[in-house]
């Protein structure tokens, strides 16, 4: 839809697609990181969860959540690898 049909002046629609933009380019480099915190903080020891769940035996750390977060993490990071590959990008691709 034009902005001649939405009633903006172009300038209003291209602002807000660049907004738009920063914005879905910062929460794409966000998502790596994000996963990659939440795996060490699963996967640390003492947080009760096996006692919580009255487990007797040991369980390995790479099960569950830790490995879910760490595949999550390196499923999001193509936009980190686009930013090491390019440099540091003027502005979102």
């Amino acid at each position: 839809m034009s902005s001649a049909y939405c009633g903006e002046p172009g300038g209003q629609a291209v602002r807000r697609d660049t907004v738009l933009r920063w914005v879905t380019h910062g929460l794409a480099l966000a998502a790596s990181p994000t996963f990659a915190i939440m795996a060490v903080l699963t996967g640390l020891p003492g947080d009760g969860h096996a006692a919580m769940h009255g487990a007797v035996g040991h369980t390995s750390p790479l099960s569950g959540m830790v490995t879910m977060y760490v595949l999550m993490s390196v499923f999001h990071a193509a936009p980190w690898l686009r930013l090491f590959r390019a440099g540091t990008p003027t502005a979102p691709p």
